[in-house]
């Protein structure tokens, strides 16, 4: 399914350059142009992404400029989108239509856990799926997955029709118990399914790294941070496709730079790894990936990734600029002190943060009584 293809690195359509709330055409046709100059051509969508509007500029920016042949589309099926098995053709067509193509090359059943998995199963999403590939509207069908490797081993068992599988693998959830990055992989190779790989810097979290992590990785003189991070997931045998969500061209350029003739990690360079991630283990910081699931149902408008990057920001630097954006994020919204519990958060975050308890560290080092 992946031959046509050309690279192991995709265009992750979920943090795109804006201009206030609307998405920064121009600049955007100006990456989408250099990721294909570079000879790749896989774009990762969902309807969800930036309200909507991730679908359009795949129209705009991609769609109305390149032939249909010459691109890789991937979109989702979205839990929110769906509440019986009548709904899912009529948001399919719609996604079609907002994306401007007449097919998607891979549709994924989104953000899979036991929950969702469920609610598909009894809105027969699955069957759905694959009727629509047999009709030639889908090219392939797929899982984005976030819950236990038990949980996505009973999925692959129930759904051997299941293509490919996009996980959570990046090198500090490698062996969190949590994530479980490690197992989850190893249920797809157990399974035949190749992998496809989201949040390969964490949500930007291993960009920005505690003094004593970042001088591991200038101590291998080259390579930026994401560098290594990107390469370390692109590294594993059974992984097809490492996405990264680009906001600018300097974040593409740098990405094209590794990844255009891709070497996997040396030993040295897996060592270092090691040692960062012995040193995040000992910072202990929110492991937030800033995917913002948890703020669209929030009864007290609180930007909990927002609050949780100054919360982390706060323990790895000790700076006032912490002190300073905690007071932006929360202008016209919610301080971590007014979460009522209700617990929202925690039942759509993919990774399965305590939220609740979280928000009550972050007030007691901002919120001043």
């Amino acid at each position: 399914m992946f031959d046509n293809i050309k690279k192991n690195f995709g265009f992750g359509m979920m943090r795109l350059p804006m201009n206030g709330d609307m998405v920064d055409y121009d600049e955007t046709c100006k990456m989408i142009d250099t990721f294909m100059d570079n000879g790749f051509n896989y774009f990762d969508t969902a309807h969800g992404y930036l309200d909507g509007k991730s679908e359009i500029a795949i129209r705009e920016c991609l769609a109305k400029r390149y032939d249909r042949d010459k691109y890789i589309l991937v979109n989702k099926l979205t839990n929110d989108f769906f509440n019986k098995n009548e709904d899912i053709i009529p948001f399919f067509n719609s996604q079609l239509e907002a994306c401007g193509v007449e097919y998607f090359d891979i549709y994924l059943m989104h953000a899979q856990n036991a929950e969702y998995f469920e609610k598909y199963k009894k809105c027969k999403a699955y069957e759905t799926a694959f009727e629509l590939k047999r009709k030639g509207l889908v090219k392939h069908v797929g899982i984005s997955f976030h819950d236990s490797s038990e949980v996505l081993d009973q999925i692959l068992t129930e759904y051997p029709e299941i293509e490919c599988v996009q996980i959570q693998f990046n090198y500090v959830d490698y062996l969190d118990p949590g994530i479980e990055g490690k197992n989850c992989y190893d249920v797809c190779v157990k399974h035949n399914k190749p992998v496809i790989v989201m949040e390969p810097v964490k949500g930007g979290s291993l960009i920005n790294l505690p003094k004593k992590a970042q001088d591991i990785f200038d101590s291998l003189n080259g390579g930026s941070n994401a560098s290594y991070a990107i390469r370390f997931t692109a590294s594993f045998d059974n992984v097809k496709m490492v996405l990264s969500g680009m906001s600018n061209m300097e974040q593409m350029l740098d990405n094209i730079s590794y990844m255009k003739d891709f070497k996997a990690l040396n030993e040295k360079e897996f060592k270092a790894i090691e040692d960062v991630c012995k040193i995040f283990k000992e910072q202990d910081l929110i492991p937030c990936t800033a995917c913002k699931y948890c703020v669209k149902g929030c009864p007290k408008n609180i930007s909990i990734p927002e609050l949780f990057s100054d919360y982390n920001a706060k323990k790895a630097y000790n700076d006032w600029n912490s002190d300073w954006y905690y007071s932006i994020h929360i202008q016209n919204k919610g301080k971590a002190s007014d979460c009522i519990e209700c617990g929202k958060c925690e039942n759509i975050c993919p990774q399965h943060l305590p939220i609740r308890s979280l928000l009550k560290d972050v007030s007691k080092i901002f919120d001043k009584k």
